[in-house]
């Protein structure tokens, strides 16, 4: 070969673009937002589609119903039992990487309630217990936010007929969304998908969900990732 050609094959070379490393889907997706956003529902399909091990938050406190009347001292008790038993699932789910994990709460979100629920002196007590179970908890790879309003929240609270969710104040919800929106305005730890959910009922209608499904499957400007969703 001609020497001009070989340094022309050189040049070509060394100006060729690096090759894109391969995507890589997130290995533990954490979705999150206030009650009846969509949470289990949205974890329940994804874990289903992306063969991934299921991580729900616990339905079962009993010290839930007292917290919704108001009883003294239930607030602090019903928030102790979902900081032990939140991180007691998800230390035994990280434990093995064996498949994806998909969970419908994020650890860190604790502490949105922690902070609207207890009092000062119950905060104390609860951060010390608080940093000491957060230390051995990996945070996600992606977090999927849903957002919706008070109002769309209220009237799904109502279709879901749950005796003691009837019981939350519109006050209460109200200052439930601010707390989680000023969260995760400042939230870093993770990838961060936010997906407003307002104007779609995808518990409800299964052309919504499809819908939803769709845009996850699409790469998110701004976002590092996308969910490559196949068939279950």
């Amino acid at each position: 070969m001609p020497r001009s050609s070989s340094q022309g094959v050189q040049k070509a070379a060394q100006k060729a673009p690096p090759t894109a490393p391969a995507f890589q889907p997130p290995r533990s997706i954490a979705i999150e937002g206030p009650i009846r956003v969509g949470k289990s529902t949205l974890a329940r399909v994804l874990a289903d589609r992306l063969h991934a091990r299921r991580v729900f938050d616990p339905e079962d406190n009993p010290f839930l119903a007292d917290f919704y009347k108001e009883k003294a001292g239930a607030a602090f008790r019903a928030q102790m039992y979902f900081l032990i038993e939140r991180h007691r699932r998800l230390s035994e789910v990280q434990q093995s990487e064996a498949a994806p994990m998909v969970s419908d709460f994020l650890f860190e979100k604790d502490k949105i309630f922690a902070y609207v629920n207890l009092d000062n002196e119950e905060l104390k007590l609860y951060e010390r217990y608080y940093e000491m179970f957060a230390a051995g908890i990996k945070p996600p790879d992606l977090v999927i936010y849903l957002q919706a309003t008070p109002e769309v929240l209220r009237e799904r609270i109502a279709r879901k007929k749950s005796p003691a969710e009837k019981q939350i104040s519109q006050a209460y919800l109200e200052e439930v969304v601010k707390a989680y929106e000023h969260f995760f305005f400042r939230y870093s730890a993770s990838d961060l998908l936010v997906i407003n959910t307002s104007e779609i009922d995808f518990v409800d209608r299964n052309a919504d969900l499809q819908q939803l499904l769709r845009r996850l499957q699409d790469p998110v400007k701004g976002t590092q990732y996308f969910l490559p969703l196949g068939a279950s």
